[in-house]
Parts: structure tokens; C-alpha cells; sequence
């Protein structure tokens, strides 16, 4: 199959007070994306903000950080599983987790510490991203 920038896809994701899993949330807070692609992280409610969770990024990816209230579209470029948080409320769950092509990273981000509910929501989805594949 033929990849390119003509190809990629562009992930919208919603920053919401109260969503399907509860409240303070990325929807969908799984996303499974190919390299080149783009994800928009949309502040649907206002107050959030998207940004790389530090060592749950592939090797070589860039880390990110949006502003409050404000969309941010990343380009995920690298292989591997990319951690999100919502900065403000990190520690109430609100993570989301983008797999790029395969897991390679998977191991190392496991190791990544999580604060409050964010660790629960978060190992959810990193094993969701092990059966996955």
C-alpha cells in the first residue's frame, strides 16, 4: 500500500467536560493512525488542552503542547504509541492514546508514571494497544 501526505487522514478528537466514559475526556481517547497522519485535538468544551505525556512519544517523535482552550493538530510521523494528556486534568483521568502503525514504543510507555485516574484509563488503553496488533 502506498503512503504519502496525499493519503493521510486527519483524527478529530473532542476535549469534553462529560463524555461516553465519564467526565474531563478525549473522545475517542484511542486512536489508531498511520504515519503522516494528522490528529486535531478539538477543545469542544472550553478549559483543555492537549499535550505529549513525557516518555510516551516514539523515539525521534516530537513532544507537543497546545494551549488551553485552543485546537493543535499534530503530524504523527513515527511508529509507535503516543501518550496525551489534558494538563489541567491529568491527575482526574483525561488521557488518550494514539498507536501509530505498530507498538514499538509500548514496553518503555508502560514505565511512564501517571498520576490519580490517569493511571488506570491509561493502562486500559496500553493494553487495548498490546491486543491490538
Amino acid at each position: 500500500m502506498a503512503t504519502g501526505v496525499a493519503n493521510a487522514a486527519d483524527h478529530q478528537v473532542q476535549l469534553l467536560n462529560k463524555g461516553e466514559h465519564g467526565v474531563m475526556v478525549f473522545e475517542p481517547n484511542y486512536i489508531e493512525a498511520a504515519p503522516g497522519d494528522t490528529v486535531t485535538f478539538v477543545p469542544t468544551d472550553k478549559g483543555h488542552d492537549a499535550a505529549s505525556i513525557d516518555g510516551m512519544v516514539p523515539e525521534g517523535a516530537q513532544s507537543f503542547k497546545g494551549e488551553i482552550s485552543k485546537p493543535i493538530t499534530v503530524t504523527v510521523d513515527k511508529e509507535g504509541v503516543y501518550g496525551v494528556k489534558c494538563v489541567p486534568h491529568y491527575g482526574m483521568g483525561m488521557v488518550a492514546l494514539i498507536v501509530v502503525g505498530k507498538p514499538v514504543n509500548l514496553e518503555q510507555a508502560k514505565t511512564a508514571k501517571q498520576p490519580g485516574k490517569a493511571k488506570k484509563v491509561m493502562a486500559e488503553l496500553l493494553e487495548k494497544a498490546a491486543g491490538g496488533h
